[in-house]
C-alpha cells in the first residue's frame, strides 16, 4: 500500500467524537511552527497531513515525531496535497501574504502567525481573499489566551473598574534582538522591528482588554541605537546572519481611543534595563485599577495580577495560560462552526492592528500625530 493510500485509510477512520476529521498542514518549522504542530497533535479529530520546511534534518525529525505522511520543502507542494482542509502559516512575515492568499484561493482555511503581514495593504489582500473564498482567516495572538489576561478581561467586562481612561502596556527586553542580521532585522522582509514583532502582541492584548475601542490617532517614536552597533542580541537566536540592521530596536506610541481613553504602548528588543523580559499592562478606571505583569523568559516567566478599588485590593484567581493551544482550538472551532459562521473570522481584527502599526511608523518618520 502506498503512502497516500495509507493516509486515506487513517483519515477516513471513525473519530472518537463522531465529527469529521480535519486535515491540516503546517508551513514553517521554526519555534512558531512547532507550537502549531504540538497544538494540532493535542487536538481531537485532527490529522496533520503535511509539513513544509527548508531544514531537511529538522523536517524529517518532526515528520517522524508527529507521524506526518507528507514532508516537503516547498510550501506550494504542501498546498497542492489532496484532502487538505486548513493550513498554518508560520514563516517570516514577508511570506504571510503570498502563502495565505494562495491557500485561500485553493479553498483552504488559514491560521497565520502574527503580524498578519508586513503592512496593512498586504493584510487587506489576505482579508479580501478570505472574503472571496468564504473561508476562515485567523491570526495567532497567543498572549490574549494567557490566564492573567483572561482573568483581568472578565473583571473589566463585569464593570468592576468602572470606565477605563488610561492604560499602559509594554513588552521590554534587555538583549532580545532576534538574530541580528537575519530577516527579523531586514525591513523588506519583516516590515519593522519590535513594534511589528512583539509590539503587535501588546497592542492586541491591550485593545482586547479595553473592549476593542477604535484607535483615533497615534503619536509614536522609534529608536535604533543598539542594534546598528551589534549590541542587544545573543539570547533570541544566532547572530550575524548577514543583513544590515534596518529596523528600530525600541518604540513608543501614544494612542487616543474612541470614548476618550488613551493607551501608551512600548516595545523594545534591546535597552539597558533589567535582564528579565517584562510584559505588562496597567489600567486606571473610574472605579478601580489593575496592574498585570509577566516577568522572565518564555519558559520560566512569573505572572502577577493585582486589582485596586475602593472596596479593597486583591489578587484575583488566575487560570492556566492556553497559549498556542488556545489559538489552535479557537481556529478549529471556527472551522467546525460551519459556513454560516466563517464570515465572522476573516482577519479583520488582525488587519486593524496592522493599520495602527502602519500609522505608528508614519508618525515616527514624520514626527507628527497621525489620524486613523
Amino acid at each position: 500500500m502506498d503512502e497516500h493510500a495509507s493516509h486515506e485509510k487513517a483519515g477516513d477512520a471513525p473519530t472518537t467524537t463522531g465529527r469529521p476529521r480535519l486535515r491540516v498542514g503546517v508551513v514553517g518549522i521554526g519555534w512558531a511552527g512547532r507550537q502549531h504542530l504540538r497544538a494540532y497533535a493535542n487536538s481531537e479529530d485532527v490529522e496533520i497531513l503535511g509539513l513544509a520546511g527548508m531544514e531537511p534534518d529538522l523536517l524529517a525529525e518532526l515528520a517522524d515525531e508527529y507521524a506526518i505522511p507528507h514532508a516537503v520543502a516547498r510550501w506550494e507542494d504542501l498546498l497542492a496535497l489532496d484532502g487538505l482542509d486548513a493550513v498554518s502559516v508560520a514563516v517570516p512575515t514577508f511570506l504571510h501574504a503570498p502563502i495565505t492568499v494562495a491557500a485561500l484561493d485553493r479553498g483552504l482555511h488559514v491560521l497565520s502567525e502574527k503580524p498578519i503581514a508586513r503592512n496593512g495593504d498586504e493584510g487587506q489582500l489576505m482579508v479580501d481573499a478570505a472574503r472571496k473564498a468564504g473561508r476562515v482567516l485567523d491570526v495567532a495572538f497567543n498572549h490574549r489566551r494567557r490566564g492573567d489576561i483572561t482573568a483581568l478581561k472578565r473583571i473589566i467586562d463585569d464593570g468592576e473598574l468602572g470606565r477605563p481612561y488610561y492604560a499602559k502596556a509594554s513588552w521590554l527586553r534587555r538583549s532580545g534582538i532576534p538574530s541580528l542580521g537575519s530577516w527579523f532585522t531586514n525591513r523588506e522582509m519583516a516590515g519593522g522591528g519590535p513594534l511589528a514583532d512583539i509590539g503587535v502582541h501588546v497592542l492586541d492584548y491591550a485593545l482586547h482588554l479595553l473592549g476593542e475601542p477604535a484607535v483615533l490617532s497615534v503619536s509614536a517614536s522609534t529608536y535604533s541605537e543598539l542594534g546598528p552597533q551589534g549590541r542587544g542580541g545573543g539570547t533570541y537566536g544566532a547572530q550575524g546572519a548577514g543583513s544590515a540592521f534596518e529596523v528600530e530596536d525600541f518604540a513608543s506610541a501614544f494612542l487616543r481611543l474612541d470614548g476618550g481613553a488613551t493607551l501608551l504602548v512600548e516595545a523594545g528588543w534591546a535597552a539597558y534595563r533589567h535582564a528579565d523580559d517584562l510584559l505588562d499592562f496597567r489600567l486606571y478606571g473610574t472605579d478601580g485599577g489593575a496592574e498585570l505583569s509577566r516577568v522572565g523568559g518564555p519558559e520560566d516567566a512569573v505572572e502577577s495580577l493585582h486589582v485596586y478599588s475602593e472596596r479593597g485590593d486583591y489578587e484575583p484567581d488566575v487560570g492556566p495560560s492556553l497559549g498556542h493551544q488556545g489559538v489552535i482550538d479557537d481556529f478549529l472551532a471556527a472551522i467546525r462552526a460551519g459556513e454560516s459562521e466563517w464570515g465572522r473570522h476573516d482577519g479583520t481584527l488582525a488587519l486593524s492592528r496592522a493599520r495602527v502599526i502602519d500609522a505608528c511608523y508614519v508618525s515616527a518618520a514624520q514626527h507628527r500625530e497621525v489620524q486613523l
